[in-house]
């Protein structure tokens, strides 16, 4: 019975290929007027309206498929160029740093380093809690007192200073903002003077910062719009700066001259995004025979 069914089908399939065939041969050897070109014709008309109309009713789930796709890859692009933007300003600044540090120290010799960034050890620790406010003055990490971590430690997120480790435990530790109002860091402008204040938070304006204190520029010369602020680090006898030199910090982003003339500041952007922050590097070490200082508040 099985091998019965097994030829009749067979015997189907080969009489389909022949049928197949003989219309494909009918087909190509006809004129264009033959039946069989006008069978065709026939059942184009018929369906091209059936065609078009589905065309029109699948075209918007296309266009949505389109955009949803379009949408996941320019997110994609994007965190790739941010990342990307993250490391070139961070070697931006530093090329930068060595720069005018070799204009402004090329006659001297048998330079300390010891305060230099490459003294320290990073730790990667992950964003497991945030401040609740507004203010995003603090954040909790994922490392503590067992990995190494210690109060005062710099911490970096995006290529830039967001704020110093203010608590710690074994395993977790609360880290203060630079949004934080008790925050301020010794720093400058990178330009050919290197102007240098304090930079503190904006009163009111958790995303803008101030650099306070600095000189009075002579007339044309003082800070820029886009000139990158960095720490400032410094060792004096046993007193160290808490961050090290050259730690990008933010940009200039209004440097009005009667704010400047009058109050000896400008304005200055974050280069994190400290609202949204993922993940963070602790500066840690062990110093040894140094006392860290801090400028006040800070």
């Amino acid at each position: 019975m099985h091998s019965k069914q097994v030829r009749r089908r067979r015997a189907v399939l080969v009489a389909l290929v022949a049928v197949s065939l003989i219309l494909l041969t009918a087909y190509f050897g006809e004129s264009p007027s033959s039946p069989l070109h006008s069978v065709q014709r026939g059942i184009v008309e018929v369906l091209s309206p059936v065609q078009e109309g589905a065309s029109k009713v699948l075209s918007p789930v296309r266009d949505v498929a389109g955009w949803f796709s379009d949408t996941f890859k320019a997110k994609a692009q994007r965190d790739q160029l941010q990342k990307e933007v993250a490391t070139l300003r961070s070697q931006l600044t530093v090329a930068q740093q060595k720069a005018i540090d070799d204009a402004q120290l090329r006659q001297e010799v048998g330079l300390d380093n010891s305060t230099g960034i490459a003294s320290y050890q990073p730790v990667g620790a992950h964003v497991i809690g945030r401040d609740p406010t507004l203010w995003y003055a603090t954040i909790q990490v994922d490392k503590g007192s067992s990995d190494g971590v210690h109060v005062d430690d710099p911490v970096l997120g995006d290529g830039a200073l967001v704020g110093k480790v203010s608590t710690v435990a074994s395993n977790v530790s609360v880290v203060t903002l630079l949004s934080d109002h008790s925050f301020a860091v010794a720093a400058e402008v990178q330009d050919a003077s290197g102007d240098a204040g304090v930079l503190v938070p904006a009163v009111g304006n958790p995303n803008q910062l101030l650099l306070q204190y600095l000189p009075k520029p002579a007339p044309g010369q003082g800070p820029r719009v886009g000139q990158q602020v960095v720490t400032t680090g410094y060792k004096s006898g046993p007193l160290t700066s808490l961050y090290p030199p050259g730690i990008p910090i933010g940009q200039v982003s209004n440097a009005d001259q009667n704010d400047l003339l009058n109050n000896g500041q400008v304005q200055v952007r974050p280069d994190a995004d400290l609202r949204h922050l993922g993940a963070v590097q602790i500066l840690t070490r062990t110093p040894a025979g140094s006392q860290l200082a801090q400028v006040p508040g800070g």
